[in-house]
């Protein structure tokens, strides 16, 4: 009886936090299940975490942001 109530517990607790993470998710401030992050903005924050210890990353990120404007611009129509 005891072990069933645990697991009923654990079960509802878990249902908890997962409707808990859709409502934070709805407001924006996580990715959870309907949005994914883009690889892009992980891979940017590790370079510029990574610049800190190897200042030769810097070339990378100057890279990467010029390839941005470029096709920034490109899409603006005129």
């Amino acid at each position: 009886m005891v072990l069933t109530m645990w697991i009923v517990a654990i079960a509802l607790g878990l249902f908890a936090l997962h409707r808990l993470a859709l409502w934070m998710e709805s407001r924006g401030w996580i990715y959870y299940v309907k949005t994914r992050a883009s690889g892009g903005a992980l891979a940017s924050a590790i370079l510029e975490l990574q610049q800190i210890a190897q200042p030769g990353t810097r070339y990378i990120l100057e890279m990467k942001r010029e390839s941005r404007a470029e096709q920034d611009g490109e899409s603006d129509p005129k």
